[in-house]
Formats: C-alpha cells, sequence, structure tokens
C-alpha cells in the first residue's frame, strides 16, 4: 500500500512539473497544497468508509473545514464508500 502511495506521489509530482514547464505558473506551492490535501483527504475518507467525522477527527480537522475542503476540492465522498 506505501508503495503505491508513493508511487502516486511520484506521478502527481510528475505531472505537476509538465504543469509548470507548459504554463511557467508561479504558483507550485497552492498547487501543492492542494494536491497534498487532496490525497490526504480522499484517503482519510477511504479509510473511514466516507465518514466525514471519522475523517476529520484523523486529519485532525474541524468537519466544516473537511466538508469545504471536499467541495472545494471535488472530491467523491461516495467514491470512498465503496
Amino acid at each position: 500500500m506505501i508503495d503505491d502511495e508513493a508511487k502516486e506521489i511520484e506521478k502527481a509530482f510528475l505531472e505537476l512539473d509538465r504543469l509548470f514547464l507548459r504554463e511557467r505558473e508561479r504558483r507550485i506551492y497552492q498547487v501543492m497544497l492542494s494536491a497534498l490535501d487532496k490525497f490526504l483527504i480522499t484517503n482519510s475518507l477511504k479509510i473511514t468508509y466516507g465518514n466525514q467525522k471519522r475523517a476529520a477527527k484523523l486529519l485532525g480537522i474541524n468537519r466544516n473545514t473537511l466538508r469545504a475542503k471536499i467541495k472545494k476540492l471535488g472530491i467523491s465522498v461516495k467514491e470512498a464508500k465503496l
């Protein structure tokens, strides 16, 4: 499982590298934070089978903050329940 996650993170870095080379953007910090947020939230929702209250507790954030991030990042809670 850890190897798969490391590969996903590596793939995300490569994609970000292509993005920045193509668009010459200078906002890598925000893009990386969003990518990390999405990764952590998605995986915490999978671990808790979509239970947002438990996922928020696992992440150490408020449930309302989690819900706002889910909406902002376009994360599907239904997919985490599978």
